[in-house]
């Protein structure tokens, strides 16, 4: 078995490593929260409380 067949498992092994090390920092990384208020943006509107819980509900679904 020459050095290359030697090397290559051992180096697929670190890369497939790496790869997982890569999902886990994006994973674990925190989107950094930005106030955004809604008066004035949509005047006339009544937004109640009840829409912005189902609304977070559904954007931070896929989160985590």
């Amino acid at each position: 078995m020459g050095t290359v067949e030697k090397i290559y498992p051992k180096l697929k092994k670190i890369e497939n490593e790496i790869k997982s090390l890569k999902i886990m920092i994006i994973k674990s990384q925190k989107i950094p929260k930005k106030v955004v208020r809604l008066e004035g943006l949509l005047k006339g509107v009544k937004i109640d409380e009840n829409e912005i819980e189902e609304t977070k509900k559904f954007l931070f679904k896929f989160s985590d």
